[in-house]
């Protein structure tokens, strides 16, 4: 009986062990889809602010989005000890630092191609920290993380369109954007086939309406820069695929 007890024993505090490092790995692992959302939404707005130096507002917005960041950040640091992950991170904040340091001056375009370049270290740190994290998701968890993934496609589009219409049309620019408009629309179908409640089919249904208007604009981009109309429709594009991401979050 004793010796029962202890396999039991055992047996349990496996368990406890694995679903402890399961749930670190969830927090870690959301912590980086937000991080990877944050550095494509903090630079497309520093983009948008640049071309639309009379909307002062953005600024705050921006602000508000660099404290989210830090609020990730330490996220992560609290979750794990990982010595890799602990030396990304300091990486992190170093990019995050530069990042105010430029928010803090006047935008022009030599800042505003360091802020693509800081946007991709943001990106690739948390890129790192999440291959480091992953496990077997259930299936409402793969699909919570492509929701999170499509918003941060969808904001990434929008980046690239700022950077190209403020005059950063380099070609690895416009192939970073047509790589992500690509990859966008793959999720959006993904989510489009997907076996969803009824109460869910309007939402599938808004999403590519509302996509398709957003990437007729994003296509045109060569020869019409509509930086306020992109900005309302990824917007509202955002709205309708947080739905998902609500819904999957509930679903776990």
């Amino acid at each position: 009986m004793k010796k029962l007890a202890v396999i039991l024993l055992i047996a349990l505090g496996s368990f406890w062990e694995v679903s402890a490092a399961t749930r670190t790995d969830v927090n870690v692992l959301e912590a980086t889809e937000n991080i990877r959302y944050l550095s494509q939404e903090i630079t497309k707005n520093y983009l948008y602010l640049y071309a639309n130096p009379h909307k002062r507002e953005i600024s705050e917005q921006i602000h508000q989005e660099l404290a989210k960041l830090v609020e990730n950040i330490r996220t992560i640091s609290l979750s794990t000890s990982d010595e890799d992950t602990r030396n990304i991170l300091e990486f992190l904040i170093y990019s995050k630092d530069q990042i105010e340091e430029l928010v803090r001056q006047k935008p022009d375009k030599e800042k505003a191609a360091l802020m693509l370049d800081y946007s991709e270290t943001l990106l690739e740190g948390a890129n790192s920290i999440a291959q480091a994290h992953s496990y077997d998701f259930t299936e409402s968890e793969k699909m919570l993380m492509k929701g999170k993934k499509m918003e941060y496609l969808l904001v990434r589009s929008a980046k690239y369109y700022m950077a190209l219409g403020v005059g950063l049309g380099s070609e690895i620019n416009r192939r970073q954007m047509k790589d992500s408009i690509s990859k966008l629309e793959q999720s959006i179908t993904e989510f489009e086939q997907h076996n969803y409640p009824p109460e869910m089919k309007k939402s599938q249904t808004l999403l590519r309406k509302s996509w398709e208007t957003t990437k007729g604009l994003l296509n045109r981009q060569e020869s019409l820069f509509v930086s306020n109309l992109v900005v309302l429709a990824a917007r509202e594009m955002e709205s309708i695929t947080q739905a998902f991401v609500l819904y999957h979050r509930k679903a776990k």
